[in-house]
């Protein structure tokens, strides 16, 4: 028996909850149970009463303490459900909660631990510009970053297996998005995109004040989290730049000292001296992140084993 749960973080969606809960499939082909799950985060107008009234369970959270750690308890109780597949959307109507047969298929048919919805950026009228062009490169380094062939990295519309709920640890207060990508490679976990449709916009993002905010919260959360996950590759990638740059100075200083004039180009040596001594430390710190990184792994082996058994007495 296949059971599904649809997480639906909430605050303060009255004007728009409704229309997601009413779209939801009732039945889908390979799924023996659908459970309705909305993470009331703090609403203070009549959100949990509507998830109530089309039969969803609700679970709340006192006071709103931001999507990302709605997201984190949804998938927690998701789990607790016995859910064998996880489905995360929105509740502003933003997406059309009747393809959630599309993104959960390519779990049904285990060809995928983590689906992702793709939006069609370029047919969106309430995207601008330049929020398109943004979305496009942002999706592109996080698949540069993630090894991920994911189409829309920001998509909240997205399925996950029980074996990838598991595996999860949501450590940002801001956006799960970027930061599930990023685990999902490190820990073995085959990411899809399929194609999903939109609705009209129904009211302004609470997530994105505006675009900049956005683009500038995204980029501290994905280095973040590439950090956390790639210690490695990211120190020694700044300790082989800054080891490069050094290289080009001691070069250009034996150039000019075998012409006569390296007196006169004794700050190419001190400049090269600064940039091979922090080429060498970033060095050091790849070799540390690394080896914490491996107790990290260690660690979330432990809790993985402990999630699993947690599950099994339930």
């Amino acid at each position: 028996m296949t059971k599904l749960v649809i997480q639906i973080p909430c605050y303060n969606e009255e004007a728009t909850l409704a229309n997601v809960l009413e779209d939801l499939p009732k039945s889908i082909e390979g799924i023996d149970e659908i459970d309705v799950l909305v993470i009331n985060d703090g609403s203070t107008d009549k959100s949990a009463e509507i998830a109530k009234h089309f039969g969803a369970a609700v679970i709340d959270i006192k006071p709103n303490k931001g999507l990302a750690n709605a997201f984190r308890c949804g998938i927690a109780e998701g789990l607790k459900r016995g859910a064998d597949i996880i489905v995360n959307t929105d509740a502003d109507n933003q997406y059309c909660a009747k393809d959630v047969n599309k993104i959960v298929e390519p779990i049904l048919n285990e060809e995928a631990d983590i689906v992702v919805g793709a939006r069609n950026i370029e047919s969106i009228k309430d995207f601008s510009f330049l929020k398109k062009v943004l979305q496009k490169f942002g999706s592109a380094v996080l698949r540069l970053l993630s090894s991920t062939p994911v189409e829309d990295a920001p998509s909240g519309f997205r399925a996950f297996s029980k074996a990838a709920a598991v595996r999860l640890n949501i450590f940002d207060n801001y956006t799960y998005t970027m930061e599930t990508l990023l685990q999902a490679n490190a820990k073995g976990l085959k990411v899809v995109s399929v194609p999903i449709r939109v609705n009209e916009k129904l009211r302004e993002s609470k997530l994105v004040k505006n675009i900049f905010d956005y683009v500038f919260k995204s980029m501290k959360t994905t280095i973040r989290m590439f950090i956390v996950y790639r210690p490695f590759r990211f120190f020694i990638t700044l300790a082989g730049i800054l080891g490069f740059v050094g290289l080009i100075l001691i070069i250009r200083f034996l150039y000019f000292y075998f012409l006569g004039n390296g007196n006169g180009h004794i700050q190419s040596l001190i400049f090269a001296a600064i940039f091979m001594l922090s080429s060498v430390q970033l060095g050091i710190i790849a070799i540390i992140g690394d080896l914490l990184s491996i107790n990290r792994k260690l660690a979330e082996d432990i809790q993985l084993r402990l999630k699993k058994l947690e599950l099994e007495n339930k």
